[in-house]
């Protein structure tokens, strides 16, 4: 992304209206059992609001809340992963692993139209975002002070 798209997706009203996605993406995929094909026009808009999302927002140029110094943090990261502290790499890799094991439950209990998968998955993913954007605020937070981030 863009720098000025990042500054957009950084607004708070963006990070929280993609996790609130999440649901109505579930819902939309689940719908297919009552509605058949006609499910593909809620997932369609989800996914076309999830496409437009980052840049949907004014920007910040301050990040003062949890979310906003999430996404600068996340910024950060991806401009310089090498320079990273060690414990920072593995927690992030064991939120990967969280992420797409969340996934994979989210995809089984969609395509067999299962709660238990389903809802087991979706809130391991989300748990792993809210997780991640969490170690991302303590690095913005870190480098502002110049110190290690924990």
């Amino acid at each position: 992304m863009k720098d000025e798209t990042w500054r957009r997706h950084a607004n708070p009203w963006s990070v929280w209206t993609r996790f609130a996605a999440v649901p109505v993406f579930i819902l939309s995929v689940w719908s297919r059992a009552w509605f058949g094909w006609w499910c593909l026009v809620p997932l369609a808009l989800v996914i076309g609001w999830l496409v437009v999302n980052p840049g949907a927002f004014p920007p910040v140029d301050r990040p003062t809340s949890w979310s906003s110094r999430g996404i600068y943090g996340e910024r950060m990261w991806l401009k310089d992963r090498k320079s990273l502290p060690h414990e920072l790499k593995q927690v992030l890799r064991l939120l990967a692993v969280t992420g797409g094991a969340g996934f994979a439950l989210l995809v089984w209990g969609l395509v067999a139209l299962q709660p238990w998968p389903t809802i087991f998955g979706a809130t391991l993913i989300v748990f792993g975002q809210l997780w991640r954007i969490d170690r991302y605020t303590r690095l913005y937070d870190a480098r502002l002070d110049n110190t290690v981030a924990q």
